[in-house]
């Protein structure tokens, strides 16, 4: 069981890696573009794909660590 645990969470953090990797950060520091307000940001169909995978696959590395942590 702690083998299958221990492969599970190498899965998800290299697959967490990938996803947090191939998103776009086009973040400006433009502080001239700031005076207004932070604009709210509508996510393309593939942007919002990736921030909900992001989520899911954070919860299911914490909660594979929360089950490896309490049955070891």
């Amino acid at each position: 069981m702690i083998t299958l645990l221990t492969i599970t969470q190498i899965i998800i953090s290299v697959l967490l890696i990938i996803v947090v990797l191939i998103q776009n950060k086009n973040i400006s520091l433009n502080l001239t573009s700031m005076w207004g307000g932070m604009w709210a940001v509508t996510k393309r169909w593939w942007e919002k794909v990736l921030h909900i995978t992001t989520i899911v696959l954070g919860t299911l590395f914490a909660l594979n660590s929360l089950v490896f942590f309490f049955i070891r």
